[in-house]
């Protein structure tokens, strides 16, 4: 590689990185407890212990549902959810079908009892601002763009930073760490070797957060396209007056997805299914198929199945790239080691600005 070659790269790491650290940085620090956002929420909210003896009879769909409304008067049913840990199915209604998630209300029945049971707590409200911060801001769709835009310099930060260290180091060893120099460049060291070190990571991580941050954009692409295929021959009509089981519509697509779960239910009118159909997600019960969906379209007046088809390539890769971001794949270890590289990340950013401050203030060169 020329001097000349080398220059350049080194100026595409330098402006790039500089441009984005303070927004890295952002992100690694709530990225953090993020990691952890099941287990804090399970310490914080003490959500009653719920399970279900065998033999015993469980409330049906349709009677969580009638519940739900009743507690609700005036509302109608928009989604509906399941947890897997427990017996426990979650209700969002609202004024009318096209209601703005600020009119959404949030219901979560308990199976055993038929009731609705108290909200959980303060963390899902103190997990939520952390989370909004670190998705956009608070912006909504330009702040997704702008941190997806970042995190594009950031990839290109550290593939530059991995050009330039071979060489950075061509008379030393690999790793090498110059302590009894001065400050600066012991430092300049740590942050090439701990940027080398966990590149592979970081670019994984950074990749991910970038089709994140295009979820909006990607599911209105599946709306438009896959979702008003699979509706055609209903475009048009208006939502019925009157609508068939919720629970014979979910049992309709488990029938015809054996092996599968139900994820969610998005009811009829919403942004998620069309007038005539509810719209039941599906997801695999195995790790490795738990994040892949496939909706199955029950007609909403006749209970039958009309419609089922996986999700695109470009939907899969979205579904795929939110657990990995946050290391939910491979339960506490591997959110551990996650958490513990999101720390060396952020010791790479602060010593890179570091050494960017010291320079300007005339520091020693490396």
């Amino acid at each position: 590689m020329t001097p000349k070659t080398v220059r350049a790269w080194t100026l595409i790491h330098k402006w790039t990185s500089l441009i984005c650290t303070a927004f890295l940085l952002m992100l690694c620090v709530t990225g953090l407890p993020l990691v952890f956002h099941d287990e804090i929420d399970g310490a914080l909210n003490h959500e009653p212990k719920i399970v279900a003896q065998p033999g015993q009879r469980l409330a049906t769909l349709d009677e969580v549902l009638d519940t739900a409304l009743k507690a609700r008067p005036g509302e109608v049913g928009l989604f509906m959810s399941f947890d897997i840990d427990r017996p426990v199915v979650n209700v969002t209604s609202g004024p009318r079908p096209d209601a703005p998630e600020s009119q959404m209300h949030f219901a979560s029945i308990d199976l055993t009892t038929g009731k609705i049971l108290a909200p959980g707590g303060a963390a899902g409200g103190v997990m939520d601002v952390i989370l909004r911060i670190h998705k956009d801001m608070f912006l909504g769709l330009p702040g997704l763009l702008f941190l997806g835009f970042m995190g594009l310099l950031f990839t290109a930060a550290i593939v530059s930073g991995l050009v330039v260290y071979p060489p950075f180091m061509r008379k030393l060893d690999f790793g090498t760490v110059r302590v009894s120099r001065s400050s600066r460049l012991k430092w300049l060291d740590y942050h090439n070797l701990l940027g080398v070190v966990t590149a592979a990571w970081v670019i994984v991580v950074g990749l991910t957060g970038v089709i994140n941050t295009l979820s909006e954009p990607i599911i209105q692409v599946w709306k438009a396209n896959e979702l008003a295929a699979m509706t055609a021959p209903y475009k048009g009509k208006p939502v019925p007056t009157h609508l068939s089981s919720i629970g014979k519509a979910v049992a309709t697509a488990q029938a015809a997805a054996p092996g599968m779960r139900v994820q969610f239910v998005a009811f009829p009118g919403g942004s998620f299914s069309s007038n005539h159909h509810y719209a039941v997600f599906m997801q695999g019960e195995t790790p490795a198929t738990e994040k892949l969906l496939t909706p199955a379209l029950i007609d909403a007046e006749t209970g039958q199945l009309t419609a089922m088809r996986r999700m695109p390539w470009y939907a899969q890769a979205l579904l795929l790239s939110q657990p990995l971001h946050f290391g939910d794949y491979g339960g506490l270890p591997l959110k551990i080691l996650w958490a513990l590289l999101d720390v060396v990340t952020i010791v790479v950013l602060v010593t890179g600005l570091y050494l960017w401050l010291s320079k300007r203030r005339g520091g020693e060169a490396s």
